[in-house]
């Protein structure tokens, strides 16, 4: 049987929101990332280029964050099961880490072909 409370969009919402609040209490990388977003939004508003442009340079910043967050819920799952060294619990640390790596190249890559489209 599952350890899941019966759907209620209010105590899903808080849930999700006690979740953000913990990745900007307890996680630094994530602070970075959120300022980084929280700079460069209105740089997209600002810059002028098409929606479609807009939409993939916020969707490749929002997807650094979410990726962040992927990133820390295995970190802790990991954790929670055991702190001692384990080949399958680095692996799959690594590989969390690797859902971040491969978000920021996008981001980059993303922001790099719109700037240079708006530039030529």
């Amino acid at each position: 049987m599952r350890n899941q409370p019966k759907y209620n969009f209010f105590k899903n919402t808080s849930y999700a929101l006690n979740g953000l609040k913990d990745m900007i209490q307890n996680e630094s990388s994530f602070k970075i990332e959120l300022i980084i977003a929280i700079v460069l939004i209105p740089v997209i508003i600002f810059l002028d280029t098409t929606l479609v442009n807009k939409a993939l340079m916020f969707i490749s910043l929002m997807l650094m964050l979410i990726a962040e967050t992927v990133n820390s819920a295995i970190e802790r799952v990991v954790d929670l099961v055991t702190l001692e060294h384990h080949e399958m619990a680095g692996r799959a640390k690594d590989v969390g880490s690797s859902i971040v790596f491969l978000s920021i190249v996008v981001f980059v890559v993303t922001w790099a072909i719109v700037i240079l489209d708006i530039v030529n």
